[in-house]
């Protein structure tokens, strides 16, 4: 996805993937700016701990309390620091500009790929760790009524509460499953991903005909057995890997200052992810 991207904005860069031990992502970090990278994408469970290890924090990285896009940047002649794609030699002061490209990313997915209006809506979330939490707390900003938070250990799902009730008092926030009908069930869990997996909920606690749209993060199988049974109740489906490409477009909008090439970018991912 990313090296489509770049080709076709004509860069000569390449985008490689490491596996870091979080033990070492701060070393991983210090090498990454010494060799002059544009750039860094991190995964789990490397956002959470690069809150602490980059120079600075971007309003996406404060507001989230994670990072999931890093942009080295040098100080150019004026004193400014700027993205290193724009020096033609490397700059000797840089420093890594740690951002959060995940919480819009989900947004954007949930209203262009199910047409939601998320402002003044009822949602039930499945799942309070870190893809969870982000999910969560951007919901609550973008102005959601109501929200029911479920989690397997109930103590995540309990923090995550605080949390949007101290930032945004107005959501009227629930712990447990809904009564009534919801506008959207959003799974955030990890349960699905494995060959034989079942929905990441008991029927006795919910029904999929409580809700007109399922947005599954997993994107890999493309259905997951919540998806089909969605399907199946006649919900509006959608997997996470419109939320992959979003997070991943906006990164590279922030490393070259470019609009991003999305639909050169979705075929990639596409081929690469389903071979299609």
């Amino acid at each position: 996805m990313q090296n489509a991207g770049m080709a076709a904005l004509g860069l000569n860069w390449r985008y490689l993937a490491f596996e870091v031990d979080p033990r070492n992502l701060g070393h991983a970090i210090a090498g990454a700016r010494s060799m002059n990278y544009v750039g860094l994408n991190l995964t789990v469970p490397h956002k959470l701990l690069a809150v602490e290890m980059v120079d600075e924090l971007d309003s996406s990285a404060r507001t989230w309390g994670a990072v999931n896009t890093i942009r080295f940047e040098g100080r150019n002649g004026v004193g400014e620091w700027r993205p290193l794609s724009e020096f033609k030699d490397a700059p000797e002061n840089v420093r890594s500009h740690g951002f959060n490209t995940d919480a819009d990313a989900i947004v954007r997915a949930l209203t262009e790929d199910l047409k939601l209006t998320l402002q003044g809506s009822r949602v039930l979330l499945l799942g309070a760790g870190g893809a969870g939490r982000t999910a969560a707390l951007k919901l609550a900003a973008e102005g959601v009524n109501e929200l029911w938070l479920v989690n397997r250990t109930v103590s995540k799902a309990e923090a995550v509460a605080a949390e949007i009730r101290k930032l945004w008092p107005a959501v009227n926030l629930k712990l447990g499953y809904p009564k009534g009908s919801v506008d959207l069930v959003l799974n955030a869990t990890s349960l699905g991903l494995k060959p034989g997996d079942g929905v990441p909920f008991q029927a006795a606690d919910f029904s999929l005909r409580q809700t007109s749209a399922v947005y599954d993060m997993i994107y890999r199988p493309a259905e997951t057995a919540l998806l089909q049974e969605a399907g199946a109740a006649g919900c509006r489906v959608a997997n996470g890997l419109s939320m992959l490409l979003y997070q991943g477009a906006k990164a590279l909008e922030i490393w070259t200052g470019k609009i991003a090439p999305i639909e050169i970018m979705r075929q990639a991912l596409q081929k690469h992810v389903y071979g299609q």
